[in-house]
C-alpha cells in the first residue's frame, strides 16, 4: 500500500538491469511512493538488460546511460537529470557491483590485480566518484538520502565472495567517510544498507550463492529478506522519516547479522 512518502521527491537509481535486480524493485516503490525518477545504468548493461520496459513502468523515465567509474558520464547524468527535473534531486541509489576475478574464475589466493582493481573502481570507488560529483555539481537538496547496497561479506568471510569482500568493505567506509563530510557540507545523509542474499542476476553468479541463500534461510530467526522488502527499506530510507540516518551500515536480513547459530543450523550438524 502506497502512502506517499516520497511524494515530490526527485532521485536517480542505478543499477536496475532486470526485474530480478533490487534496484528494479526499489525504482518500483520510488514511484508508487510519489517520487519522479530517472534509470541509470552501464552502456553495455542497457544493451543486455530490460531497464527500457520499467522506464515504461515508471511514467517513462528518462534511461540515461552513464559508466559510473567515469567522472564524466556522472557529470553528464546530473546534468541531464537536473535538466529533466527543473532543479535539484532529494535521493541517489547506488545498486552496482561486478567482478572480473568472480566472472573469470580467479580464486582470491590467486588474484589477477588488473580484474582486482577494476572490482574496486566498479564496485566501491564509483560509490565516491558518484558521491563528489553530486556534492561539487551541488545536485542535492539538503537532507537528501544516498544509499549504496552491500553485503556482510565486507566483515565476515564468505568462500567463493572474492575480491567483492573488500569492494564492499570499502564501499562501507566511503560511506561513513563522505558522509562526514556531507553531512557537515550540505546535510546530506549517506548510509549502506547490508542485505541479505537474494537471487538476483549478479548475485547468482557468485561461487556457492546456494549455499549462503540455504544457510542465511537458516541462520536468520526472520528468514532472508527478498528484493521486495529491501525496495521497501530504501524507501523508509529517502523518506524524511529517517532524516537524522548518516554514516550508518544497516543489516536488512532477517536478524543474520547478530545470530551465532540457531537451532536449525545445529539440528544439522547433529545429524
Amino acid at each position: 500500500m502506497a502512502n506517499q512518502l516520497l511524494s515530490g521527491k526527485k532521485g536517480i537509481i542505478f543499477g536496475a538491469l532486470d526485474e530480478r535486480s533490487i534496484a528494479w524493485k526499489v525504482a518500483l516503490r520510488a514511484v508508487e511512493e510519489g517520487a519522479e525518477i530517472v534509470l541509470s545504468n552501464a552502456p553495455v548493461a542497457l544493451r543486455m538488460g530490460t531497464i527500457r520496459e520499467l522506464a515504461a513502468q515508471c511514467n517513462n523515465a528518462p534511461v540515461i546511460g552513464a559508466d559510473a567509474t567515469s567522472v564524466a558520464d556522472l557529470e553528464n547524468l546530473f546534468n541531464q537529470a537536473t535538466e529533466h527535473f527543473g532543479g535539484k534531486m532529494d535521493f541517489v541509489l547506488h545498486s552496482i557491483g561486478m567482478s572480473p576475478n568472480v566472472r573469470k574464475g580467479f580464486a582470491y589466493d590467486g588474484t589477477n590485480y588488473d580484474n582486482f582493481l577494476k572490482t574496486l573502481d566498479i564496485s566501491a570507488l564509483s560509490f565516491h566518484k558518484v558521491l563528489q560529483t553530486a556534492k561539487k555539481m551541488d545536485a542535492l537538496n539538503e537532507w537528501s538520502s544516498v544509499l549504496a547496497l552491500s553485503y556482510i561479506a565486507a566483515q565476515r568471510t564468505f568462500p567463493g565472495y572474492n575480491d567483492m569482500a573488500d569492494a564492499k568493505a570499502l564501499l562501507e567506509s566511503i560511506a561513513r567517510s563522505f558522509g562526514y563530510q556531507y553531512g557537515f557540507d550540505k546535510k546530506v545523509r549517506v548510509n549502506t544498507i547490508s542485505q541479505s542474499p537474494v537471487p538476483t542476476t549478479a548475485g547468482s553468479g557468485v561461487t556457492g550463492f546456494d549455499g549462503f541463500y540455504s544457510y542465511a534461510e537458516k541462520m536468520s530467526p526472520l528468514g532472508n529478506a527478498s528484493a521486495e522488502d529491501c525496495a521497501n527499506y530504501c524507501i523508509a530510507m529517502f523518506s524524511d522519516l529517517t532524516r537524522m540516518v548518516t554514516m550508518q551500515n544497516l543489516f536488512h536480513d532477517g536478524g543474520f547479522s547478530f545470530t551465532g547459530v540457531s537451532h536449525g543450523v545445529m539440528e544439522g550438524m547433529v545429524k
